[in-house]
């Protein structure tokens, strides 16, 4: 077991899922590019540091978790990088939302120093890194896995290996693909409701014992409702992450109307100054189509 934890990344996921390591009592330490996450997880003895670098070469796994592509090559081979601190043997863990080439392309660029990589992105949002219950799916070498497999627990309780490097982002982006559709389905449903006079909260309530069950319509319905969305996942990281997925589609010859739809309404919403709501606000859109308050 590698006791030492580097957290690249304190986000709204990265400083949860820092906490919870730390509270698994592995050695962490960590950085951010500000210092404001610091009060967080200090008292639960996290020790910040002054770059990657430093982080590194503190810690036996390395845990990025960032924004997008660009951000992780920053993080890892800017300077002060996580490059340039990993000894041979350090395992690096990307957990961010990426690029599965681009992802590839880093973990041979780190492979030429004896340092290996997993792509390991996740699904359950800001509730899910708070209480540690994540699903991660995890691309890389098997056993650089069961290597990682403690700290990961602490993190999450399900732990998929889904193939080589690059697969997890792979795996992800379906993920959010799906998600584009749900959200949407959802925010429609639940103007209907709205429109039709019924009992908003009674019909989900009806519906939750259906096929139209899903964690959307549990978690994300209320804030349709009321037309109030505090922060969860970023409409912008979204839309991001849906570029990546259509970005995929293009390569594979993949058609994604649904989620093609989704990028336009969220592109829309950013454009409006909504960049940083839920991405459950696209029932902002749908409630204007539909001549309800915007």
């Amino acid at each position: 077991m590698s006791d030492r934890v580097g957290f690249v990344g304190l986000g709204t996921m990265g400083a949860a899922m820092a906490a919870n390591a730390a509270r698994a009592s592995f050695e962490v330490t960590a950085w951010n590019r500000t210092r404001r996450r610091e009060a967080e997880i200090d008292s639960l003895g996290v020790k910040i540091l002054e770059s990657p670098a430093e982080v590194a070469a503190a810690s036996d796994i390395v845990i990025t978790m960032v924004s997008d592509t660009p951000d992780v090559e920053a993080v890892l081979f800017g300077e002060k990088g996580v490059a340039a601190g990993a000894r041979a043997g350090t395992l690096v863990v990307d957990m961010s939302t990426i690029s599965p080439s681009a992802t590839r392309d880093f973990a041979a660029r780190l492979a030429k120093q004896d340092v290996a990589m997993l792509d390991g992105p996740v699904s359950g949002g800001s509730e899910g890194a708070k209480k540690g219950t994540l699903s991660i799916f995890v691309g890389g070498d098997a056993a650089d896995l069961e290597r990682a497999r403690p700290v990961l627990q602490s993190l999450g309780t399900t732990i998929t290996h889904v193939g080589p490097i690059g697969s997890g982002q792979a795996v992800k982006a379906v993920n959010q693909v799906i998600l584009a559709g749900t959200y949407l389905g959802v925010a429609e449903g639940i103007v209907l409701a709205l429109k039709a006079g019924l009992d908003v909260d009674q019909v989900v309530g009806a519906l939750s014992g259906g096929a139209a069950q899903s964690w959307v319509l549990t978690n994300r319905s209320g804030r349709m409702k009321d037309n109030d969305y505090p922060l969860g996942f970023k409409v912008a990281l979204h839309r991001k992450d849906l570029g990546i997925a259509l970005g995929m589609a293009g390569e594979l010859g993949a058609a994604l109307p649904v989620s093609a739809l989704a990028e336009a309404v969220e592109a829309g919403l950013i454009g409006q100054g909504h960049t940083d709501d839920d991405m459950s606000a696209v029932a902002r859109s749908i409630r204007a189509l539909s001549g309800l308050e915007s």
